[in-house]
């Protein structure tokens, strides 16, 4: 998700400091810059959650990276997470990625975005934000719809 309104200038100071704080080879690349969610509102307070170690986690459509031309994530992939403004705040880094059909999604799976606490509040919430991404990107959603969840933690943060 390469948003043109990061500033680039910002994220290779950010980027250099993750891995000269880190002991990382300065040839270390990253997968992607993002912010979560569609809006401000929530961008903002997932970004929250990784930062106080509650979030873990994220789920995508499959079908958006296909439509994108993105490759899936992998376990050891590095992204950098910004706030809706652009800003670098954390690098995560990939940890375990399952391909699993919306409806086969758990509570003991969802629970690790560290956002609901019902498998309820997490399928009203994710329906939401699938329909919403589906109408920008051309899907439509389903509840047999394959789910990217993936797994990861923070690595660095501001």
């Amino acid at each position: 998700m390469e948003n043109e309104e990061y500033s680039q200038e910002n994220i290779d100071i950010f980027w250099k400091a993750f891995l000269m704080k880190t002991g990382r080879c300065e040839t270390t690349k990253y997968l992607d810059v993002f912010h979560f969610e569609l809006t401000e509102k929530w961008a903002n307070e997932l970004l929250r959650l990784v930062m106080i170690g509650q979030k873990k986690a994220t789920a995508s459509s499959l079908w958006s990276y296909e439509i994108k031309g993105e490759r899936i994530p992998e376990v050891g992939d590095l992204c950098i997470v910004t706030d809706w403004e652009g800003v670098p705040q954390c690098v995560i880094e990939t940890t375990a990625v399952t391909i699993i059909p919306f409806s086969d999604i758990t509570y003991d799976i969802c629970k690790r975005e560290g956002e609901d606490d019902t498998l309820e509040s997490w399928r009203v919430g994710h329906i939401r934000f699938f329909k919403e991404e589906g109408n920008e990107l051309g899907y439509e959603f389903m509840n047999n719809m394959p789910v990217v969840f993936e797994d990861f933690e923070v690595v660095f943060q501001v």
